[in-house]
This record gives C-alpha cells, sequence and structure tokens, in this order.
C-alpha cells in the first residue's frame, strides 16, 4: 500500500504538470485534501506530509476529528473546510469550526451560518455551489440564479463570498470535463462583473482535476488519490 507521503508527492507532481499545461502560477492552486471518513491519525500522515487545508463532508464527524487534532502541538495550525450539504441544524457546528464553506445554496442556510458565526472569528469564507450539469441528484443552485444568491450572501457580514464551487457528472471525457468547469468559469466571471470580489473556483476531483485546472480551478478538492478508496456515505 502507498504511503499517503507517497500518494501526496504523486498529488503535487499531478498538479504540477496541469499548472504548467495551463501556463500559470502553481500559487494559484490550492490542494484541499477532502478527508471525509479518514480517521485523525492518518490527517496527522497527511499533515507530516505538508498538507495544512482538509476537507469534510459531515459536520458531526468532522468536529470530533478538529476537536482531536486541535488539541495536538501542532507547529501550523489546520484549516478545515466543509464540502458537503448542509443541513439546517448542523449551521451552528459548521460555523463555529470551519474556515471555509464550499456548500452553500440556498439564502435560509447562509442567513443560520451568519447568525452562527461568532463575533470572535474572521467572516467565515463561503463558495456557492452550482449544478453545472443539471443533474436532479446533485445539490446546487441552477446556472443563471447564482447572482440573486450572491447578492444576498453579500449582505450578510459574517460571511465573506469567496467564489463558486461544483461536482460535474463522472465523466472521462476531458471536453465535456473541461466543458462543464468553463461554464462555472463563466459565471464567477459574470459576479466578477456585477460587482462581487471573487478570487476562487472551486473544482476538480481525483479523476477531473487537471481539466479543472485548465479552466482556472484555485482549489481542487483530492481524496481518493491521497487517502486511497474510501467507504461509500
Amino acid at each position: 500500500m502507498a504511503s499517503i507521503a507517497g500518494n501526496m508527492q504523486a498529488v503535487r507532481e499531478r498538479i504540477a504538470r496541469a499548472v504548467r499545461a495551463a501556463q500559470r502560477d502553481s500559487a494559484e492552486v490550492t490542494l484541499l485534501a477532502v478527508s471525509k471518513t479518514v480517521p485523525a491519525e492518518r490527517i496527522k500522515e497527511a499533515y507530516a506530509a505538508g498538507q495544512r487545508a482538509f476537507g469534510e463532508n459531515h459536520a458531526q464527524e468532522a468536529v470530533e476529528k478538529i476537536t482531536v487534532l486541535t488539541a495536538l502541538p501542532l507547529l501550523l495550525p489546520l484549516e478545515w473546510h466543509f464540502i458537503g450539504p448542509i443541513q439546517s441544524n448542523k449551521t451552528r457546528l459548521i460555523a463555529q469550526h470551519f474556515a471555509w464553506v464550499h456548500s452553500v445554496e440556498r439564502e435560509k442556510i447562509a442567513e443560520r451560518l451568519n447568525a452562527a458565526r461568532p463575533e470572535g472569528m474572521p467572516p467565515l469564507n463561503v463558495c456557492i455551489q452550482v449544478n453545472v450539469s443539471g443533474e436532479a441528484t446533485k445539490s446546487g443552485v441552477a446556472p443563471g440564479e447564482e447572482a440573486k444568491l450572491a447578492d444576498a450572501i453579500a449582505r450578510l457580514p459574517r460571511l465573506k463570498l469567496r467564489g463558486l464551487m461544483a461536482i460535474p457528472e463522472p465523466s472521462a471525457d476531458i471536453t465535456l470535463q473541461r466543458g462543464r468547469f468553463a461554464l462555472l468559469r463563466s459565471l464567477k466571471d459574470g459576479l466578477v462583473a456585477r460587482g462581487h470580489p471573487l478570487d476562487t473556483l472551486s473544482m476538480g476531483m481525483t479523476d477531473d482535476f487537471e481539466a479543472a485546472i485548465l479552466e482556472g480551478a484555485t482549489i481542487v478538492r483530492i481524496g481518493t488519490a491521497i487517502f486511497g478508496e474510501r467507504k461509500k456515505d
């Protein structure tokens, strides 16, 4: 079995090749290690290999791990990103323990996160999730509906709108992959033109992040290539 450190190195090399192919600066792309269902000990291995940003899908499971890892004498703090569907009854947990939320799709959820964000913490960085592939089973606003939600989030003082996130349908067709990611980029550009100072495109996972980087991804969310296959949710 490959080590997490070895997997991390392989992923970083893939990112570097994609960045070169896109003629971009490597500093523009952040690796988010998706650690859902991954125990704290394995997250510590990724930390030892230089990883600092971790993504979680389930609030309760995540907070348990955050509590354990925060108690450790780490030289540099971990940065926690919530990337899963948001239940109304979990907004307080999320607002209190995460630096980022990538999966905002409703104004009500944004309002609850804003109300629950502690005053002593910096504003919560958020992305609007867009359903770029139009799948009935996928979360996210439909393309064209992101502007109304962006305007609403911009009025909430404890949230900071950073950009857009998408999870397109799985496909081995790089033309289709790039098309989905290009759509998200164009929607972000449209919001910037409306006056929203966005800097983030959270898109691309283990099997398609090279295409995402070619289309402007600034955060790629990688789980399987780092931690291996995981049990299904």
